[in-house]
C-alpha cells in the first residue's frame, strides 16, 4: 500500500488527463500560452511522478503569440491504442482542435493534425471495442444557445490516419442539471456493459463539479447518474481548504483498481495564487456507478492506493546551467525567441539578451520560469547585469501579463539601482528603489501565503527591499483567467532595441 499526498502535481497543473499502459501511468496538463506546451509525467505508483518531457516542444506544433495569457492550449487528453499514444487538445487562438501522436510518450511527438469542422473545445478520443475511433468534444448547444454557457457534448467518428472527421456528429448529453452551465471536459469510456460519458459542469471556479451518465448504446440515450454530481466541493463553502474541484479523468490500474485525477485549488484567505492543481481520488463502483473516495465523499489530503511505492522522485531545488538542454520544468511566455537565451555551459551561466518585448505584451518576452508550487516558498537567483539605460534585468513572480511583481537592476544617469515594482491591471506601482554598486546581485523572494518579502544581496550584505507585500492580486480571484503563478528570470529593454544582457548563475526554488 502507498499513501499518496494531494495534490499529486502541486502548482499550476490544471485539466489533468491520464492513461495507463500496463503498470505505467501517463499524465498531461493544460499550459495555455506557456511554451513548451503540455507537460507529460510518468509514474508507476500514482505518488511519484517524473516529468519525461513536454508534448508540444516545437514552434511548428504550437502558435501562441497574440493570444491572451489564458488562451492557447486548453484541456489536453491522452490516450493509448495499439502501440500509439495520442494527445488531443485545443489551441483556442491558434488553429482550434488538433492531435499529435508518438510511439514513445517521452517524444518526439508528431506535427499536429488539425481537425476541420471540429467545433468547440476540450476534445478527447475514444476507441470502441471494435477499434473504431471517435472524437468526443464540447460545443455550444446545437439547438441554439438559450443562455451563457449553454453547451453540449458531441461524438463523431474520426479517421486518425487522415486527420478527418467522418459522417455526422451526434449529441450525447447536455449535462445532469437543468440549465447546466459550461458542460465541458468530456471523456468517454466503455466499462462492462455500459458506455459512460463523464464531464465537468458549473464552470472552472467555486461551482465546479464532475457529473456522469451512461448508456448501453454508444449513441445513447444517456442516463444521468442519480448521485450527480459525483464530485464537487461547492456545498462545503468558500472557507474549505480544497475548492474548485472538477474536470476529471478515470483510469484503471493493472490490478483492476480505479482512480480519478481531477483539478482543484488550495486557497489561502480565499485566494488561489497557484491556480488549479492536479489531485487524485480512489474510485469504487456501486450499481454500475462510480463512487469517488467512498466513505469520504470529497477530495482528501492523502489517498491510500494498493500499489507498491516505487522510486521516490524529488523536484529539483536549484537549477544550474551546465547542460545545453533545458530542464523540462522550465516554461516560457508564448513562442520564445531562442536567440534571447544562451546557456553558457562551460561557465554554468544562463545569458539572457535584452529585447524590446515586455511581460505586459502578448508576445514572448525574455522570461525563463518555473511554477510556484507552495503557499510558502523561497526562490532566488544570482545575476551579473551588463545593461544600459532603459533596460532592466531581474526576477519576477508572474500571474499574467497584467498582474506580476518584479525585483530588478536598472541604469539611470549612469548609476545602477535595484528596484521593485508591481503591475496591477493598468497600474504600475513602485515598491522600492535603492542605489547599488556595479557587480553581481542576488534576489530572494520569500513567499508567505498571500504576502511576499523581497531581499537582495551584494558584496556579502543582505538587504531588505520589500517587506510583506500583499500579493492577493496575483490570484485567479483577482486577475481572472485559468493559470497560476510562475517565478523566474527576465530581462527587457522596455520597447527599445536591446543591446545589453544579464548572466544568471542559478534559479533556486524551495517550498516551506
Amino acid at each position: 500500500m502507498t499513501v499518496v499526498n494531494n495534490p499529486i502535481r502541486p502548482g499550476y497543473y490544471p485539466d489533468p488527463s491520464i492513461c495507463a499502459v500496463g503498470e505505467d501511468f501517463y499524465l498531461v496538463n493544460s499550459t495555455f500560452t506557456y511554451f513548451p506546451g503540455v507537460p507529460i509525467f510518468h509514474s508507476k505508483d500514482l505518488k511519484n511522478w517524473r516529468q519525461i518531457g513536454n508534448v508540444l516542444n516545437r514552434k511548428s506544433q504550437i502558435s501562441l503569440d497574440e493570444q491572451w495569457h489564458s488562451g492557447g492550449i486548453f484541456a489536453p487528453s491522452i490516450r493509448y491504442h495499439k502501440g500509439i499514444f495520442y494527445m488531443i487538445t485545443t489551441n483556442v487562438g491558434g488553429g482550434g482542435n488538433f492531435y499529435v501522436t508518438a510511439t514513445n510518450p517521452a517524444g518526439p511527438w508528431s506535427e499536429p493534425y488539425f481537425l476541420k469542422d471540429a467545433q468547440g473545445i476540450d476534445p478527447s478520443l475514444f476507441f470502441d471495442e471494435d477499434g473504431t475511433a471517435y472524437y468526443v468534444g464540447q460545443r455550444a448547444n446545437s439547438e441554439g444557445e438559450k443562455y451563457w454557457g449553454d453547451c453540449e457534448v458531441w461524438l463523431q467518428e474520426i479517421d486518425l490516419n487522415e486527420g478527418k472527421l467522418l459522417g455526422e456528429s451526434k449529441v450525447l448529453w447536455r449535462g445532469s442539471m437543468k440549465h447546466a452551465n459550461w458542460v465541458e471536459g468530456p471523456h468517454l469510456y466503455k466499462i462492462g456493459e455500459y458506455y459512460y460519458v463523464m464531464i465537468a459542469e458549473g464552470g472552472t471556479g467555486f461551482e465546479h463539479s464532475i457529473t456522469i451518465a451512461r448508456s448501453k448504446s454508444l449513441l445513447g440515450e444517456y442516463q444521468s447518474c442519480p448521485q450527480n454530481p459525483i464530485v464537487t466541493h461547492r456545498h462545503f463553502g468558500r472557507s474549505y481548504p480544497i475548492t474548485n474541484t472538477g474536470h476529471g479523468d478515470l483510469v484503471q490500474d493493472q490490478n483492476g483498481e480505479w482512480y480519478m485525477v481531477l483539478l482543484a485549488s488550495r486557497p489561502k484567505q480565499g485566494y488561489c495564487n497557484m491556480g488549479r492543481e492536479t489531485f487524485l481520488a480512489k474510485v469504487e463502483w456501486e450499481d454500475g456507478w462510480p463512487v469517488v473516495n467512498p466513505m469520504e465523499g470529497c477530495i482528501t489530503e492523502t489517498v491510500t492506493v494498493p500499489l507498491e511505492e516505487r522510486e521516490t522522485i524529488f523536484e529539483p531545488s536549484c537549477y544550474h546551467f551546465y547542460e545545453k538542454e533545458w530542464e523540462p520544468q522550465f516554461i516560457f511566455l508564448h513562442n520564445p525567441d531562442e536567440s534571447a537565451y544562451e546557456r553558457r555551459t562551460g561557465e554554468g551561466v544562463l545569458r539572457l539578451y535584452a529585447r524590446k518585448e515586455r511581460m505586459d505584451d502578448l508576445v514572448s518576452s525574455t522570461y525563463a520560469s518555473i511554477r510556484q508550487q507552495h503557499h510558502c516558498f523561497r526562490a532566488s537567483t544570482r545575476m551579473r547585469p551588463s545593461i544600459v539605460e532603459s533596460e532592466e534585468a531581474g526576477m519576477a513572480l508572474l500571474q499574467s501579463n497584467e498582474y506580476y511583481i518584479t525585483a530588478f537592476a536598472c541604469k539611470e544617469d549612469g548609476q545602477t539601482y535595484v528596484k521593485a515594482e508591481m503591475r496591477k491591471k493598468e497600474e504600475r506601482i513602485s515598491l522600492a528603489k535603492v542605489l547599488v554598486e556595479e557587480g553581481p546581485i542576488e534576489f530572494v523572494f520569500l513567499g508567505e501565503e498571500e504576502q511576499v518579502t523581497i531581499r537582495y544581496r551584494q558584496n556579502g550584505q543582505d538587504m531588505l527591499l520589500v517587506e510583506k507585500e500583499d500579493i492577493t492580486a496575483l490570484s485567479t480571484e483577482v486577475a481572472g483567467g485559468f493559470v497560476g503563478c510562475t517565478i523566474g528570470m527576465y530581462i527587457t529593454s522596455n520597447g527599445k532595441e536591446g543591446t545589453g544582457f544579464a548572466d544568471f548563475h542559478w534559479l533556486s526554488y524551495e517550498g516551506k
